[in-house]
C-alpha cells in the first residue's frame, strides 16, 4: 500500500487506496531471494541444513528467500561463505551481465540501512576475472563485524578516500585516515567501524585467491 511521508496510506484522485510499483530496492531483494533459493536447491539442502552451516536461523533464512526482509551485510557475508562467493559475485548474479565499461549510473548499489552501510560495485565481478573494485560508505557510528571471509584467503586493499576508518583484521587493529591504504589477506574475523564525527568513504579492491 502506498504510504505518505507520515506513513499513512495515500488515496488516488477517486479516493481509492492504491499500491505503488515496487522500488529498485524491493525488486533487487526479490531477485536476490530467488537466487538464494536456487543456490540452496542446487546443493539439495533444507532450510535446517543451511541454518546449521551458516549459523543463521531458519526463520531469517526463509524470510530472506521470500524477500520479506532485506538481508543485512552480515547475513549476506555468512551466506557468501557457505556458497563460496564474494558479496559482489552474489549480487552480480541477480543483475544483468556486466559490461566492460560501467557508467556511474549503471553501477549496482546495495544498502544496509540498519548498519549505515552503502556498497557500490564500481567494477562488478565477471566470469574469468579475479579482481573487483568496490566503493564503501559508512555513516558516523556505523560498526560492521564479519565473523569470516566469504572466500578464505581473500585479498583486500582498502584505500580511505574521506573520513576515518577503523579496521580490525582478526585481532590487529588499524586506524586509517584519508589517503591511507591497508593491504590484507583475510582468513578470520574482520570489523569495519567509523567512529566519526564524519562518514567514511573508501575504495576496496577485492582479489580472489
Amino acid at each position: 500500500m502506498k504510504r505518505t511521508a507520515e506513513g499513512d496510506a495515500a488515496p488516488d484522485a477517486t479516493g481509492t487506496r492504491i499500491e505503488p510499483e515496487p522500488g529498485p530496492g524491493a525488486q533487487l531483494d526479490t531477485r536476490l531471494g530467488s537466487r538464494l533459493v536456487e543456490l540452496r536447491a542446487e546443493r539439495g539442502w533444507s532450510l535446517g541444513e543451511l541454518a546449521e552451516r551458516s549459523g543463521v536461523s531458519r526463520s531469517t533464512l526463509s524470510r530472506a528467500e521470500r524477500a520479506e526482509i532485506s538481508p543485512t551485510a552480515a547475513l549476506l557475508n555468512r551466506l557468501c561463505h557457505v556458497y563460496g562467493r564474494t558479496m559482489s559475485q552474489l549480487l552480480s548474479e541477480v543483475e544483468s551481465e556486466p559490461a566492460l565499461l560501467v557508467r556511474t549510473a549503471e553501477q549496482p548499489v546495495w544498502e544496509d540501512r540498519s548498519a549505515g552501510f552503502v556498497r557500490r560495485s564500481v567494477s562488478p565481478p565477471h566470469t574469468g576475472l579475479r579482481a573487483e573494485l568496490v566503493e564503501g560508505r559508512l555513516a558516523a557510528g556505523a560498526d560492521i563485524a564479519y565473523d569470516r571471509p566469504p572466500v578464505p584467503g581473500l585479498e583486500q586493499h582498502i584505500w580511505v578516500l574521506e573520513g576515518t576508518l577503523d579496521v580490525t583484521v582478526q585481532e590487529a587493529e588499524h586506524r586509517l585516515g584519508a589517503g591511507d591504504c591497508l593491504r590484507m589477506r583475510v582468513w578470520g574475523p574482520t570489523r569495519f567501524r567509523c567512529a566519526g564525527p564524519e562518514a567514511a568513504r573508501y575504495a576496496l579492491a577485492v582479489v580472489l585467491p
